[in-house]
């Protein structure tokens, strides 16, 4: 994200996107992996109530807050804020 500083030079902003993911919920389909533009998703390490590995945050820095995740996701575990 670039804001100008008023000068005209743009700068880097930090990120203003807040995602929340419910674990529980995922059922490791991976199409939210696959959505994402900016490779922001992967599958954790641990598994969760229901046996599956879910999704986590990998490169928060790097999420824009599309929501192209929450958008393909059939089990509804993605939360974007702005």
């Amino acid at each position: 994200m670039k804001t100008d500083g008023g000068d005209g030079a743009g700068r880097d902003a930090p990120s203003m996107v807040k995602v929340e993911i419910y674990g529980e919920r995922c059922k490791s389909c991976g199409l939210c992996i696959i959505a994402c533009p900016q490779d922001c998703l992967e599958r954790a390490n641990e598994i969760n109530s229901q046996g599956f590995f879910p999704v986590c945050l990998v490169n928060e820095e790097k999420c824009r807050g599309c929501a192209l995740c929450a958008l393909v996701c059939p089990d509804v575990c993605f939360e974007i804020y702005k």
